[in-house]
């Protein structure tokens, strides 16, 4: 069986580092939010070239901390509008909602699976006062005509950069594109932590000092609390193992890109359309296929022992706890979420596991 993602496998080369890192944590004994913790906000805000990383619980109370963050500045109120892609990962719109703000759903482009920019005007009302950008799948949206929106409307621009890490627009990296960005280091993503984990990336200093009291019950020092707050803090374990696989990132994305182009150059079937290629913009968190005979092709390649996986099958309108948009009609969105199929692209996959899944789905 080609697994499409073992993550046993994928992390025991970092195993001695991690080790040493335990050891070193238990001799500490410093359990929330100490040394790694401030290690690693440092090290990933210099990776992504922001002047803060803030380390949060997950990739879902990041997003929701940016927002509660412009709540208490003002720039957003309870009730506003946010625009998002209808087909993105739920968390985006929980968080949304979570805020008390209003998610509007904006058709994606079918080529990309990001924002259609020709879409989010029609979506702009007196109310909207946000545009959420997601990096699908490990590709940077249309960035330049989010911008030239978001500023030309008077919008904040925020980036959902969950899937996204080391992608790069403009030479700037994922995290520092918007006014501010979310990841998750959930242990499936390109940089995973061993459990769940996320932060806010972010240059502007009174956001990210208000962020910092939010994720940890609102205080500005010990027992004084300036905010109703969350408790949403990096655990200092994971800060821990983030900060042994950061050095190489780089090295496991490009091997998804590597893996990425074979597939583009070899895969010829008819009835299967294949994802966009971006030399630096795509990091490949996941490698997602479209074709009519989705549900075909994923049992032909589980009987030839080839795992693949579905990002996502139902969208966030037809999700029971969406009941409200249940008559919402969004058809790129849907034809997405019927046809997509995603492929092990994993960076320990093999040259001949590549081979044998181009040459099954060649054969289909």
């Amino acid at each position: 069986m080609i697994e499409f993602l073992n993550l046993n496998k994928l992390n025991a080369v970092y195993e001695t580092g991690f080790r040493q890192k335990f050891e070193a944590f238990l001799s500490a004994g410093k359990y929330i939010e100490g040394v790694e913790n401030r290690q690693f906000e440092k090290n990933f805000a210099k990776y992504c070239g922001t002047k803060f990383a803030i380390g949060t619980g997950n990739g879902l109370d990041a997003i929701r901390l940016i927002l509660e963050a412009y709540k208490v500045t003002g720039k957003l109120q309870t009730g506003d509008e946010i625009i998002v892609p209808a087909n993105t990962f739920i968390a985006t719109i929980l968080a949304i909602s979570q805020a008390g703000l209003m998610p509007v759903l904006a058709e994606p482009e079918l080529e990309t699976y990001n924002l259609d920019t020709e879409k989010i005007v029609e979506k702009i009302s007196a109310k909207t006062k946000a545009i959420m950008g997601v990096h699908l799948y490990g590709l940077i949206s249309d960035w330049e005509h989010l911008q030239n929106i978001a500023h030309s409307h008077g919008l904040l621009l925020i980036e959902d950069a969950a899937q996204a890490h080391g992608a790069v627009w403009n030479d700037k990296k994922a995290g520092n594109l918007g006014d501010a960005a979310a990841f998750s280091f959930y242990p499936v993503k390109n940089l995973g932590a061993l459990g769940d984990g996320g932060a806010v990336t972010i240059n502007d200093p009174e956001l990210a000092g208000i962020i910092t009291q939010l994720k940890n019950y609102g205080q500005e020092k010990k027992y004084i609390n300036r905010y109703k707050g969350f408790n949403s803090r990096l655990d200092e374990l994971q800060a821990a193992f983030l900060n042994v696989k950061l050095p190489y990132l780089d090295k496991a994305n490009e091997k998804r890109r590597q893996n990425a182009l074979l597939y583009l150059k070899n895969i010829k079937h008819p009835d299967i359309v294949l994802p966009v290629f971006d030399e630096k913009s795509h990091v490949y968190h996941q490698f997602a296929i479209r074709t009519r005979r989705r549900d075909e092709l994923k049992t032909y390649l589980a009987n030839h022992g080839i795992e693949t996986m579905i990002h996502y099958p139902v969208p966030p309108h037809k999700q029971q706890a969406y009941s409200e948009w249940q008559n919402l009609h969004l058809p790129i969105t849907e034809q997405i979420h019927r046809e997509i199929l995603s492929l092990p692209v994993r960076e320990n996959l093999t040259g001949d596991e590549i081979n044998y899944i181009i040459e099954k789905i060649n054969k289909f």
